[in-house]
């Protein structure tokens, strides 16, 4: 039997605005009830349905923080600090003004057409009026317009599972339109049972030993670059870099990304992690012997990572399904597989389930083949469980439950965990230095390297120089945790990301506006004037932008 790994990795940033504590964007309540719920109803389903979890810390004090706003707004009525949501029990938002029917009327337009508006005819009808407005014609559009709309948005969003098994959203789905305010808060109380239920039903997951439940660094930062800026050159060894020659103290700031996790996940989920998948597969030496330094028994990253690395490295049949340490350190390192999770994230949500399964059960069966000792090795398929399902019919449901059932059948799969493959494993290639970078084209490209990348950096770097002169004569400030904190999120790396004109233009103006905000909050947090730098956008985006997945999803190479 050969070893296959499912690896799903939950990942938001930080959608808050700290200093008001409201939700910017509403991404990750939006994906606990469609893509968090449907992930784990899946996995309980089959008992001998394996996988392994990967969830951002930051994301995890993101549901927690929603699930009791919810909760404290049903007890007591204390306003949910997200617009959205609160559009959704309330009139407020969108009756007081037109402004605020546009922004909801935007807002409800972030949808993925094909599969969730077009299967239902009321929503499509809302959908249609919506997007042939003219201007002056949201005058004529009457209350109950904006109220089925949010409503429905919020139906189109839950996951297939929700849809299937919950008599509140059959009822309002059947409903299709006219929906009062008893309708509305029913169906928040869904929404916050959901989200509550999340931590819970994982945790229960890995207590069963069904999964296998690792993490990333704090706030979803890159480590490697944190480390030395020129790690980047190593994969591209003409890589444009910021200006600043390094990130102040990054080391200083690696461990404290690396602990604070620790902290959040041991509190979430009652045990320390065996393993990390470092925030966007991003490795380096230093950054692996650092995360040995912690206790973890493996990583995960690209195989192109593998490929740069091998350069030097003797041949041996089928490298990149094997376990590799790096020498010295006792981590142990898994490879994706590039071409099947890019079958699974990018090419079979066109397809039949049936034959998508059978088609990556295949290429699975041809490794085996070609494999002396297919015990020995393991196919890592590693994506992300959110972005993906979307673009499936009813959510990836049918390929979900296909992929488990006949995964974890097949007489010549053995469905497992990475923890529990190196239970039984003594098998593990050593590696003399690890090309630094990441599971997109094994280099930090995506985060560093361009012009708006690296003028984003440099705005971090002379913040956080900022705020060390400060905190040098304030060591003792009350704020100081509050403060570590934001600079936390100033170092994720989902900002840079989105900077670049390959990315749709709505979508970096969001992320733009939000990263600017963030530093902005660090400066007043520490008194400090912001400079008037981060007035000025970094990045504009291209509205001819053909980003697979909106931007919000990567091929491995």
């Amino acid at each position: 039997m050969i070893n296959v790994v499912l690896a799903w990795h939950m990942h938001q940033p930080e959608y808050r605005n700290l200093a008001s504590g409201e939700y910017r964007l509403p991404w990750t309540y939006l994906h606990a009830i469609k893509d968090y719920v449907d992930m784990a109803a899946h996995l309980e389903r089959y008992d001998d349905a394996r996988a392994v979890v990967n969830f951002a810390p930051i994301l995890l004090e993101q549901l927690e923080d929603y699930a009791s706003r919810i909760r404290e707004n049903q007890e007591n009525g204390r306003d949910i600090p997200d617009r959205l949501l609160t559009c959704l029990v309330s009139d407020d938002e969108f009756i007081s003004d037109n402004q605020n029917r546009l922004w909801l009327i935007e807002a409800c337009l972030k949808v993925n057409v094909e599969r969730l508006v077009k299967r239902y005819p009321a929503f499509k009808d809302l959908v249609r009026i919506a997007e042939h407005l003219t201007p002056g014609g949201i005058d004529y559009l009457y209350r109950q317009f904006f109220i089925d709309l949010v409503v429905w948005y919020h139906l189109a969003w839950m996951g297939e599972t929700v849809k299937r098994d919950n008599p509140v959203v059959q009822r309002l789905i059947e409903k299709a339109r006219d929906f009062s305010a008893q309708d509305r808060q029913d169906l928040l109380t869904v929404i916050g049972d959901i989200i509550a239920g999340i931590i819970p039903r994982y945790r229960a997951l890995s207590d069963q030993g069904k999964i296998e439940l690792s993490m990333s660094p704090f706030a979803h930062p890159m480590l490697p670059l944190l480390i030395d800026f020129e790690s980047a050159r190593e994969a591209i060894p003409d890589a444009p870099l910021p200006t600043a020659t390094e990130y102040p103290d990054g080391v200083a700031r690696c461990h404290w990304h690396i602990e604070q996790g620790l902290q959040v996940f041991e509190r979430c989920f009652g045990r320390k992690p065996q393993g990390c998948w470092p925030s966007e597969g991003g490795v380096s030496d230093p950054a692996v012997r650092m995360l040995d330094d912690y206790g973890f028994k493996w990583l995960a990253t690209g195989k192109n990572v593998l490929s740069h690395s091998l350069s030097k490295q003797p041949d041996d049949c089928d490298v990149e399904h094997l376990a590799f340490h790096l020498e010295g350190s006792e981590t142990q390192l898994f490879f994706r597989d590039d071409g099947l999770s890019d079958l699974v994230g990018f090419s079979y949500s066109d397809w039949h389930a049936d034959d998508a399964v059978g088609d990556l059960i295949q290429h699975i069966h041809n490794i085996h083949e070609r494999c002396d000792n297919p015990q020995q090795h393991v196919v890592s398929i590693v994506l992300d469980g959110e972005n993906a399902w979307e673009h499936y019919p009813e959510n990836g449901y049918y390929f979900l439950d296909a992929l488990y059932q006949r995964l974890s059948s097949d007489e010549a799969i053995n469905l497992t965990t990475f923890d529990q493959f190196l239970s039984h494993s003594d098998r593990s290639m050593q590696l003399n230095h690890l090309v630094a970078g990441s599971w997109v084209y094994g280099s930090f490209s995506t985060w560093i390297g361009d012009t708006a990348k690296n003028r984003a950096w440099d705005l971090l770097c002379q913040a956080k120089t900022d705020l060390d002169d400060w905190l040098n004569t304030h060591s003792a400030h009350a704020d100081r945790n509050e403060i570590l904190k934001q600079l936390a999120i100033c170092e994720g790396s989902d900002w840079f990301w989105w900077f670049g004109d390959y990315n749709p233009s709505s979508s970096v103006r969001d992320f733009d506006e939000l990263y600017r905000l963030n530093l902005k909050n660090l400066y007043r947090l520490a008194a400090l004037d912001p400079p008037d730098a981060l007035d000025v956008p970094l990045s504009s985006g291209s509205s001819d932008s053909t980003a697979e997945g909106g931007g919000t999803m990567r091929r491995g190479g």
